[in-house]
This record gives structure tokens, sequence and C-alpha cells, in this order.
């Protein structure tokens, strides 16, 4: 498949036309060869059939509904202490990605990564540290093609159920490249400092999750209940919970948006 356009933001950028995972497929290639497998290298298929979400969650589409694009990225002006940022600098990118594309419509991330459009999912990512943790895959899946009844849960929806047709994947790739690849270069400018990069200012604007009542299910399985306020230094995500008054910081679990 020619991806001429979306080569040109990526160090490397290979195309697979059928794959297990983009993930697996990209931590064992940066491990086997660094010295190929340099900063903003890039595996992209339509065709994934083994793909992984968070907490190790199935994500399979038919051949051609779905992109699925792992980029790897191996900083050198932040450590692994910043890495946190990384997978929600991610989601911003594919959340001004989607919105580039569908006009009228609210396009927004919910915590930490997922896109959504008008409430529905219609993006996810996954990150993954290098076993020598100098270095980060960042996987993304975006739904292109599905109808309604070929998406795997009620409240997903894809490119095509909001009116966006006739593209090559080239089109769609090149966007989330390009935003990745600037935000990504802005924060490392900043040496992973996310309130001087704007990084943080900006993912508040575009979140759903900040000012909204959220579950919070943790994975060890316990959950509890409150408002989403902010993110702390390190990208958690701070609930305010009722009763008693108290603050929480999130660093993993699943977010789900309750009615006002």
């Amino acid at each position: 498949m020619e991806l001429h356009a979306s080569a040109e933001f990526a160090a490397r950028l290979e195309f697979l036309p059928e794959t297990g995972s983009t993930n697996t497929d990209l931590l064992a290639l940066a491990v086997k060869s660094p010295e190929l497998w340099t900063d903003f290298s890039v595996l992209v298929t339509d065709n994934q059939t083994a793909g992984r979400g968070r907490l190790d969650r199935q994500w399979v589409a038919d051949p051609g509904a779905a992109l699925a694009v792992s980029v790897l990225l191996r900083p050198t002006t932040f450590g692994i202490e910043q890495y946190g940022w990384l997978p929600l600098l991610a989601g911003l990118a594919m959340q001004r990605t989607v919105a580039s594309l569908i006009e009228g419509a609210a396009v927004s991330l919910k915590w930490p990564n997922d896109v959504l459009v008008q409430g529905e999912k219609i993006s996810g990512l996954l990150a993954e540290v290098l076993p020598d943790g100098k270095g980060v895959v960042i996987g993304a899946g975006l739904n292109l093609k599905q109808t309604k009844a070929e998406l795997p849960i009620e409240s997903a929806t894809s490119l095509h159920l909001h009116g966006v047709q006739g593209f090559q994947l080239d089109d769609i790739l090149v966007r989330y490249l390009a935003s990745l690849k600037r935000l990504y270069e802005e924060f490392a400018d900043a040496k992973g400092n996310a309130e001087e990069s704007g990084l943080h200012e900006a993912i508040l604007s575009a979140s759903s999750t900040i000012g909204s009542k959220v579950q919070v299910i943790l994975p060890d399985g316990t959950d509890f209940t409150g408002t989403g306020a902010g993110l702390d230094s390190d990208g958690r995500l701070l609930v305010v919970l009722s009763d008693p008054v108290e603050i929480r910081a999130v660093a993993a679990g699943d977010i789900k948006h309750l009615r006002q």
C-alpha cells in the first residue's frame, strides 16, 4: 500500500498486509534491531487479527474496516518519569485527527486516551514500555468503515457512520502522524514538562471527563464515583469524591461517564 504522505513524518514506516498486533511486532523489532527502528518508527495495518486494548482486552476488526498503527518513541530529553503523559499525548493527536475529519460533531477525549464522537468510542490507544525502559510503543486503533452492526459494542462508532467516506488510508494516517509528531516534539523540547509544552492545558480542553460525573473501576475490581476535576503533574486523573470529601489520583483503571 502506498503511504507516501504519511512516510514523510516517520523515521521508518512499514505497512503490514496482515498481522496479529502492530504493538507486539514493533516491540519485538525495537528490541531486536534498535539501530534500524529508531525514534518515531511506525508500523501500520488495516488487517489486525489479535489486537490488544488496555487491561489485555482483545481488539479485532474485519480486514479494511479499521486502522491499527503503532509508533515507537525513544525520547532523549526526558525519562521514564514522564512516560505517563505519552499515551495522553497520543490520544490528543487522535482526537484532533478525528475532529479534522468529522464536521459538526463533538469529538472529545475520555481519560486516559479514548476518543469519543458524540459520546461514542471511535478510537482507543495502548502504550507499552520497552524492556529497558528507554522507549515506548504507542498503539492506536481507529474505526474506519464499520456499520453499527459490525461494531463490537453498542456505544462505539466509526468514521463511516459520521459520513466520512471515499478516503485512502494515507489520508487518515498522515493527519495522525503529523499531529502526534508535533505534540511529541513540543513535549520533548520542554524536556517532558507538560505545563511548559502546553500539553496539560490542551488535554484538559479536549477532555469530556473533566467536569463529568464518573465511575472509576480500578484494576483490582473495586470502584468509586466522583467528579473528574483535573490532571496532576504525572497525568493522573484527579477525581473529587463528595462523601467524604476527598481527592483521589487515578493512575490506571476504567472510567465510565455517568449521567449528571
